[in-house]
């Protein structure tokens, strides 16, 4: 594992005074001059920094890192550091403990995943009936026993290191007559019946994210779900991450939402310097789990929002219960509101999947642009063309419009595109502009760019649109590149901020 690289300011160095675990690397420095090349995944503050150090440590900070002592005060280009870093105070009589035991939560690459769902199996023991919807979720009714007993698990044992701990998520829904829980066992390694340690997860535990927080030596872990009563189960997904033990998921900082019918998002905001506008970007379609975008978004060092979505094989497109758009909606408001924003200071983004979260969502702020790449509006025709047009290339919409219509027929089709164009067509796009880079012979929403042009008829609103031969999954990268050339001519000529190098 990669070492955690520590940035320390001030007169005395702590290696000198301080246990550091193996795996962390302290540099001190007396003065912060320099920027080029470096990233640290902690910075403290052990002295009050000169106005010369300001934008430096800017630089080389992120959201979250910044801890600052009792020495450092709090006033002008500090207390603005602070603030625009997300920092927080340390104790002088805490460092010692936080080095030894908080820093591995500081880890640099952020990992999860879902148990592959074709990996899930159904106890022979269990007599009742048995239906797979799809790659979504797998139902069954019937006597599940009198005691609880194994009535699932997931082949394919996934590895916990020494030390790691391991956030695990279960998205599932049964009946009030039912009882479950969660069996955890981890192997030494190498061995297939040798059983190092266990956990048990109770129902209501499982309310929760669930920790296996392994204080023992590397592993595989094995997992089953148990039940007992009657009535019916909805296995839908087991998700596995990389815990930062409470200090933020996926990215410190990093903000995760969940529904009544456990359904996740996941946000990660970065005050960058405060100044507007709020660039908000959606993941697009990913099978890992995490945000997407991180150093693309952070480099324009303007404030910016990733939203993130880890449902079905890679995504929903941000679709779902009232419940959950809603949810959606107010995570967006509330960081515009800590920025004190308006729409007229917010830009939409995304790629691919992510456009349809930046144009969905667009639809409720209105905001001053939408910058988009390889657009998506029409999930129903994506969904149809899977069975003519592109038999066999992305079957996950499939699984999109059966979890959102309920069918896959026909009228589901124009239900799910009707979803969207009723929702843009009532919003006022006056005050907006579109800036769209697409395919001309995209075999996902063939007509998207021009969907969006016809149904764009608000008296001042404007559409660039740049278009490249080839199918959805074909020039990525000159879609990229285009993409962040146009945001960098709206953060120039609209915002006056410098060009993205």
């Amino acid at each position: 594992m990669e070492k955690i690289q520590i940035l320390q300011l001030g007169g005395q160095d702590w290696n000198e005074l301080y246990t550091l675990p193996e795996n962390v690397v302290l540099h001190h420095i007396e003065a912060c001059e320099k920027t080029a090349g470096q990233s640290y995944d902690l910075v403290f503050l052990d002295r009050t920094p000169l106005d010369g150090e300001i934008m430096p440590l800017y630089r080389l900070t992120k959201a979250y890192t910044l801890f600052v002592t009792q020495q450092v005060i709090l006033e002008r280009g500090a207390a603005w550091l602070y603030k625009s870093r997300k920092g927080r105070r340390i104790e002088e009589s805490d460092i010692q403990n936080f080095l030894l035991h908080e820093t591995a939560n500081y880890f640099p690459i952020p990992y999860g995943e879902k148990f592959g769902f074709s990996n899930l199996a159904i106890s022979q023991n269990f007599s009742g009936s048995i239906r797979w919807n799809g790659n979504h979720s797998v139902c069954l009714q019937g006597d599940f026993g009198r005691e609880l007993g194994q009535i699932a698990y997931w082949r394919n044992n996934i590895p916990v290191f020494s030390g790691q701990c391991i956030d695990l998520w279960l998205e599932y829904s049964k009946s009030p007559e039912l009882s479950i829980s969660l069996s955890v066992t981890q192997f030494v390694k190498g061995s297939v019946s040798e059983v190092q340690q266990t956990w048990e997860f109770t129902e209501k535990e499982l309310d929760q994210v669930v920790q296996l927080d392994n204080r023992m030596e590397e592993g595989p872990i094995f997992v089953s779900l148990r039940a007992c009563g009657q009535g019916e189960l909805q296995i839908t997904a087991l998700h596995d991450r990389y815990s930062r033990r409470g200090h933020g998921y996926f990215l410190p900082g990093g903000e995760r939402y969940v529904s009544s019918e456990r359904e996740e998002l996941f946000c990660y905001f970065d005050p960058g310097d405060m100044k507007p506008p709020l660039n908000i970007y959606f993941s697009g379609y990913k099978t890992r789990e995490g945000f997407e975008g991180y150093n693309m978004m952070r480099n324009m060092g303007c404030p910016f929002l990733l939203v993130a979505e880890a449902r079905l094989e890679g995504g929903s497109f941000y679709m779902g219960s009232g419940e959950y758009e809603q949810m959606i909606g107010d995570a967006i408001r509330k960081y515009m509101a800590e920025l004190d924003f308006g729409p007229e200071q917010v830009i939409f983004s995304g790629l691919s999947m992510g456009t349809f979260g930046a144009l969905y969502y667009g639809c409720d702020i209105r905001p001053h642009a939408m910058i988009l790449g390889k657009p998506l509006a029409s999930i129903g025709n994506v969904a149809a063309n899977e069975k003519w047009f592109r038999p066999g290339g992305f079957p996950t919409s499939l699984d999109v419009l059966q979890y959102v219509c309920g069918d896959t027929d026909a009228e589901a089709v124009e239900r799910l595109n009707e979803k969207f164009w009723s929702k843009f067509d009532a919003a006022d796009w006056s005050r907006s502009k579109m800036i769209v880079s697409y395919m001309i012979e995209d075999d996902y929403d063939e007509a998207g760019y021009t969907a969006l042009l016809s149904h764009l008829k608000s008296n001042g609103a404007q559409l660039y649109g740049k278009g490249m031969h080839g199918r959805h999954n074909d020039s990525t990268s000159a879609i990229v590149s285009w993409f962040l050339n146009q945001y960098s001519r709206v953060l120039a000529e609209d915002f006056g901020r410098r060009e993205i190098k």
